[in-house]
């Protein structure tokens, strides 16, 4: 049976929803909402559905919402759609404070209504086609630049980019974050456009993370090191670099080339190059998928409420830091 869906908020990522969702076989697109009427109008006639005038009627005709609205109105808006019984997809960041963020969480769970997070990376086709390695980072790197763009900047960017590096280095990590080094800048706005984290975490990983949105030129990538492997992720060009230590005489790896030999030790190893297979995904289409299917089977979303939680806690620590320019202890 399809699950009934609406959209709120028809802006820019609102309308990519809509899109999303009316193409998944598995979800019946009810309608969208929008505070302006005239925009969801257009929308909801692109895609073949009805635009309804309250927010209030679309949730009583839907099991679950995509909300895309602003930052600033996640919380009000999630937080009608439970007390209604309705299960939310919410756009990153989960909303624009940790007290909120947590005031849904315990909402869903009393309930057992289900909310994911969009924390798209966690999609990109780069980051599914490493999911096959062991992956136990202890270094990891990453910047995030973009050209200036008004929309989004009503936020600083720790939780316009930044996020969505610290929500991935979390589930990659899987340790807690014991200390927090940042410094940031607003340079073109009037939050920071600019800035850098260095989080340390319990198991003795280290990661430093840069996100910019006046950057000439823009840049996604992320490099991850640990024990005998080097991995390297572009996720503007969807692509995965693998350098690894192997045993000589290890038949199972298939490297794409050889780039050496090591003959220290008891035992000689040889160096590879790898690039695992990237196949074809719509990330929001993927994660949109995976939030129906989440509460069709009654599962935990692959980004839930508390991981969206976890990551804005890190991230409001950051501002904190930068805020007061010292270093805090989480």
């Amino acid at each position: 049976m399809k699950l009934r869906i609406g959209v709120v908020g028809c802006g820019h990522l609102g309308s990519l929803h809509t899109s999303m969702l009316a193409q998944i076989a598995a979800a019946d697109l009810v309608g969208v909402y929008d505070v302006e009427g005239g925009r969801a109008q257009r929308i909801a006639a692109e895609h073949g559905t009805q635009a309804f005038e309250s927010l209030e009627s679309l949730l009583a005709g839907v099991q679950a919402v995509s909300i895309a609205t602003t930052t600033k109105s996640h919380f009000d808006v999630a937080r009608m759609a439970l007390e209604r019984g309705v299960h939310v997809f919410i756009e990153k960041p989960i909303t624009e404070k940790i007290s909120h963020a947590e005031e849904l969480v315990k909402m869903a769970e009393a309930a057992n209504l289900r909310i994911q997070v969009g924390h798209i990376e966690r999609f990109n086709p780069a980051i599914l086609a490493i999911e096959h390695l062991r992956l136990a980072p202890l270094f990891i790197e990453s910047h995030r630049l973009a050209q200036f763009n008004p929309r989004g900047s009503d936020v600083a960017v720790v939780l316009d980019l930044m996020i969505h590096d610290i929500d991935l280095i979390l589930s990659l990590v899987k340790s807690p974050v014991t200390r927090i080094d940042a410094n940031g800048v607003a340079v073109v706005s009037d939050s920071l456009d600019i800035a850098n984290a260095r989080l340390q975490f319990e198991n003795g990983c280290v990661a430093n993370v840069t996100a910019s949105r006046i950057s000439q030129s823009k840049m996604r990538k992320m490099r991850m090191f640990q024990t005998d492997a080097y991995i390297s992720i572009d996720f503007s060009q969807g692509l995965a670099e693998v350098f690894r230590l192997v045993d000589e005489n290890d038949t199972s790896v298939a490297p794409t080339m050889m780039l050496g030999k090591i003959d220290q030790g008891h035992r000689k190893r040889v160096i590879v190059y790898e690039q695992p297979e990237v196949h074809e995904v719509n990330a929001l289409k993927h994660e949109l998928e995976l939030f129906v299917q989440s509460v069709q089977t009654g599962t935990t979303p692959p980004v839930s409420g508390r991981d969206g939680l976890q990551a804005l806690q890190v991230a409001e620590e950051i501002l904190g830091i930068i805020k007061g320019q010292k270093v805090r202890v989480v």
